[in-house]
């Protein structure tokens, strides 16, 4: 006999709906957004921001910057989800030059943490990869920390490093500069 009491709850990955019909909605999961980025530049990611960062701030970005473009298709967001709490999220971004139309960019790939080590980041990139097929993009770009954890995980998903950046970016904890690594992967067709 099992004992279901000590099995974790299943995480669910959705994309992000912003829409009017779910405005009641929205107020809270920008909250949760909040949270997480806030968790993780307090955790050390860089992720463009550093301490000291406070929650408004965080929530600032999600509601300036993110929301708008969500809502005019520039931007797509997924979420992971554990129950009904926000967890995890990572965008791409679809606003290139016409001459680019064919690529689009990884973004905050974020997983709180609390909620790492259960796999939330790989199926959060598995299924962005699956929107950037759908909008026949057939290459995705990044930039992310030297020598993190998030650049392992992308190698492991078939990024390729094109380069280094040396002194690309300040880090979340430290005034010292973080170099960045530029990948890149390329997609086959829609599934």
């Amino acid at each position: 006999m099992t004992d279901s009491s000590h099995t974790q709850p299943e995480i669910r990955i959705e994309e992000w709906r912003a829409d009017a019909t779910r405005a009641a909605f929205i107020d809270a999961e920008i909250d949760m957004l909040a949270e997480i980025l806030h968790a993780v530049v307090h955790a050390g990611a860089g992720v463009s921001f550093f301490l000291p960062f406070s929650i408004a701030e965080a929530r600032s970005f999600w509601v300036e910057k993110i929301l708008p473009e969500v809502r005019t298709g520039k931007r797509r967001l997924v979420l992971a989800l554990l129950d009904e709490r926000i967890v995890g999220t990572v965008q791409i971004n679809f606003d290139v030059p016409p001459n680019q139309r064919h690529r689009a960019e990884v973004v905050k790939l974020l997983v709180h943490p609390i909620a790492r080590r259960r796999g939330i980041a790989r199926k959060l990139m598995v299924t962005l990869e699956e929107i950037a097929r759908s909008e026949m993009r057939t290459l995705l770009t990044l930039d992310t920390v030297t020598g993190s954890s998030a650049e392992f995980l992308y190698t492991s998903l078939g990024f390729v490093t094109a380069g280094v950046i040396p002194a690309f970016a300040r880090g979340a904890l430290t005034p010292e500069l973080e170099s960045a690594t530029i990948m890149y992967k390329e997609l086959a067709g829609p599934l």
